[in-house]
């Protein structure tokens, strides 16, 4: 899985972005070269989605019936899925699909929608809901807006980071993650949330604030940064207000 998204829109932590990057003789590289990459370790099984200059969404359908991956398009609002939810099925009743082919990216697709038009619950009750293994992307094409989890067990891989043109760049494939970032990525962390309007969260501790902790490579070089939750700092109370950009606050309690 593959996913970039233009900087004007996607809003990443600052400290994903190392200085090394510039100065180690690895050089992060721009997104067409990242996508063409991707799509020639996979050239059989592997198809991309182009959103303008906005966003880049490419896919490499499963070979491993262990290893579940999905892609899933709905109005506007697209969903890489990788991993199983045990819980699908009563998940499915709670939201209405019951009676529906529905897969686990369509179901993110549809929680993603309630919560961005109606937001009866914060967003991470919604992902402590989820049980199994994990990871995905959203991308909104309506709202320009990013949302993507990785669950708690890490049983599932996502890596993130910062392209040349300070892009940001989703993978569960560290090998493509580290040619196109250079030292400039971090493992995602797992139990966390990330929207590109309201920023990176711990959906299990959604009241701490999230602390970045400089990632030391091999070398002796800064690598971008692991993201922790900080026991001591709690997040203030946030009136929700209804909008797009709003939905994934999750502080109603």
């Amino acid at each position: 899985m593959l996913a970039i998204f233009h900087k004007t829109f996607a809003h990443p932590p600052e400290e994903l972005n190392s200085p090394a990057s510039n100065v180690t003789g690895e050089n992060p590289k721009l997104p067409g070269e990242t996508l063409s990459d991707f799509l020639s370790h996979h050239p059989d099984t592997a198809f991309s989605m182009n959103f303008g200059d906005s966003a880049v969404l490419a896919f490499v359908r499963s070979q491993n019936s262990h290893h579940q991956r999905v892609f899933c398009g709905i109005d506007g609002i697209y969903c890489v899925f990788l991993g199983t939810l045990n819980n699908l099925c009563d998940l499915n009743k709670h939201y209405g699909l019951s009676g529906k082919t529905s897969n686990e990216a369509m179901f993110v697709i549809e929680a993603y929608r309630t919560l961005r038009d109606r937001g009866p619950y914060p967003a991470d009750q919604v992902l402590r809901g989820l049980e199994g293994s994990f990871a995905f992307v959203v991308y909104d094409t309506q709202t320009s807006s990013v949302f993507a989890s990785l669950g708690s067990d890490g049983l599932e891989s996502l890596y993130w980071g910062i392209a040349a043109d300070g892009s940001v760049v989703m993978s569960d494939d560290l090998k493509i993650i580290k040619q196109s970032c250079a030292k400039s990525f971090a493992p995602f962390p797992t139990g966390c949330m990330f929207h590109s309007e309201t920023g990176l969260m711990s959906f299990e501790h959604p009241k701490n604030k999230m602390k970045a902790m400089p990632r030391i490579d091999s070398e002796g070089v800064i690598c971008g940064a692991n993201f922790k939750v900080d026991a001591c700092s709690k997040i203030s109370s946030i009136p929700r207000r209804g909008s797009e950009a709003n939905w994934a606050l999750a502080n109603s309690r």
